[in-house]
């Protein structure tokens, strides 16, 4: 799964031409590989741009995703989007726990995880972020952190019922939009904790959640992240908003064949 993370970039009538751009970028790739079994693409725009880039996207193997959704489905909640409200305007995910939101507006885990649970009782996959600041890292306290926002989660779509939908994606605060990403074997042995947590939570099922990297990935450093073998994708943010480069960090999968 590659994911782009446009963030507070774009209007409807830009956003439309971007994600047409990325389909002429990614769709050949992608016919070659055998469509959306091979590699699952997603956009996730603002939320005043979904209806557009949908249209963009329809007829195409690409995914729609959201940058955030509520707990609630309905009612005097001023300002919130709602699970039903995306699964209408097409989305099929949504990211949650973004650190830009918890650091910058204040979520907790506690709301990451109901966020999850919302999104998922809907269908919706939520892509739910974890990730440890510079000075928790320098602190020893990366998989402590990361494995503490997890757990929510983890107990919150269980309590749901049956298997989850969810993917989980690791992004080191101190990586993103720093031009400074981790290296590829740092990055596994945070996905190694993750899918080891997944694992003892959910059994099975926890094997097959999709665990992605996120953090200053670009098409020059993708196939590194990729080819490490407890990490399933990328969630990209600023190489997103340029066709090209989004559909580098796509063909990466191409340079990760028959390794490890």
């Amino acid at each position: 799964m590659i994911a782009a993370n446009w963030k507070l970039h774009h209007t409807a009538e830009t956003g439309a031409a971007l994600a047409r751009g990325v389909v002429d970028e990614v769709l050949p790739w992608l016919g070659e590989r055998g469509g959306a079994e091979a590699v699952r693409v997603v956009l996730c725009p603002p939320f005043t741009a979904l209806h557009a880039v949908a249209a963009a996207l329809a007829g195409s193997p690409l995914d729609l995703g959201a940058q955030d959704v509520f707990w609630e489905d309905w009612g005097a909640y001023t300002g919130e989007v709602s699970a039903p409200m995306l699964v209408a305007a097409g989305c099929r995910y949504v990211i949650v726990g973004h650190s830009e939101r918890r650091h910058l507006l204040g979520e907790t885990d506690e709301a990451v995880a109901r966020k999850a649970r919302a999104a998922a009782g809907h269908g919706l996959v939520p892509i739910v972020c974890v990730g440890e600041t510079l000075a928790q890292r320098e602190a020893g306290r990366t998989e402590q952190v990361v494995l503490g926002q997890l757990a929510p989660v983890a107990e919150s779509l269980v309590a749901g019922g049956g298997p989850p939908l969810v993917a989980i994606a690791y992004e080191p605060v101190w990586a993103i939009g720093t031009g400074r990403p981790a290296r590829g074997a740092d990055a596994q042995a945070v996905a190694a904790a993750i899918r080891d947590r997944l694992v003892a939570a959910w059994g099975d099922a926890g094997a097959s959640v999709p665990v992605l990297y996120g953090g200053s990935v670009k098409p020059e450093n993708a196939a590194e992240f990729l080819r490490q073998p407890d990490i399933d994708g990328a969630l990209v943010g600023g190489a997103s908003l340029d066709p090209a480069a989004f559909a580098g960090v796509v063909r990466a999968v191409d340079d990760t064949e028959g390794e490890a």
